[in-house]
């Protein structure tokens, strides 16, 4: 464990590259990135319900810009979570889709995703609550 509470594992020994998130220089940490930020985790959970063209994934995931969901599946392509397929007609036809490893790892956004709607009653009370506390505690 080094100072920074990582395995110390950020440099490459040899051809083989040993990752730790939590290690700032990891290159794990911009992939987890990609996946977890908002709407890296909207696009790969709307790609999962199957192969999306552009516009409806941007519909699909309300909210996005165009440039935004373009930038979000540059960098989930680029780590391999997604396949882009451009079809040679006229227009064009993109259509995106999951990668197994893109299908992997959207199952486990999907688990959150349903655990943080089932429990949102929960949060909603919480969130009452802290507010109620602070606003007491500023009015003071």
């Amino acid at each position: 464990m080094d100072e920074n509470g990582g395995s110390g594992t950020d440099d490459c020994p040899g051809d083989e590259w040993l990752f730790d998130v939590f290690s700032k220089r990891c290159p794990s940490r911009a992939t987890l990135e990609h996946a977890t930020g908002r709407w890296g985790s909207l696009t790969l959970g709307a790609l999962y319900e199957g192969s999306l063209r552009f516009n409806a994934l941007r519909r699909r995931v309300d909210g996005v810009s165009e440039k935004m969901l373009s930038q979000t599946l540059h960098a989930l392509e680029r780590d391999g979570l997604v396949h882009r397929e451009a079809q040679p007609t006229n227009p064009p036809r993109v259509d995106y889709e999951l990668t197994p490893l893109g299908r992997q790892v959207a199952e486990r956004l999907l688990a959150l995703i349903g655990l943080v709607e089932n429990r949102m009653s929960e949060v909603m009370t919480a969130r009452e609550r802290y507010d109620e506390t602070h606003a007491a505690q500023a009015s003071r």
